[in-house]
């Protein structure tokens, strides 16, 4: 007897591919994870300019960002991970929505969309939750 959510095995290529979606998007959060914690020169104005005054909540995302991104890297909890970090990216578009910065909500947009494909390609229980129609 099969269960619902068993699939048939994907292609190595998926597989793959879907790695590789989910490696450059977890590095990327770790990178601006990072810079959050050490928050280099400039960092002050650009805070600022979001509207907030003070850095200290910069390093508190900072490690909310890192955070997501182990949970979302760490394969038996990538799902909860891509939950948390679609959270978080939510959060950006939001913030830059408010002070009408259009072009700064595509990173997030694009890195979620990238996060979600990569975990579809790569794990056949999201496939048989999401199944795409031809």
């Amino acid at each position: 007897m099969q269960s619902d959510t068993q699939t048939a095995p994907a292609p190595k290529w998926m597989f793959w591919v879907g790695w590789i979606l989910t490696i450059l998007p977890g590095l990327m959060l770790l990178a601006s994870g990072t810079m959050k914690l050490i928050q280099p020169p400039g960092m002050e104005e650009s805070v600022k300019k979001i509207g907030w005054d003070d850095t200290r909540i910069v390093f508190g995302l900072g490690i909310v960002e890192i955070a997501c991104a182990l949970i979302y890297l760490f394969p038996p909890t990538s799902v909860l991970g891509a939950i948390l970090v679609t959270g978080y990216f939510g959060g950006a578009v939001a913030t830059h929505m408010r002070i009408h910065e259009f072009v700064e909500m595509a990173p997030p947009i694009v890195l979620g969309v990238l996060i979600w494909g990569g975990i579809y390609l790569r794990c056949g229980r999201v496939r048989a939750l999401i199944p795409l129609r031809r």
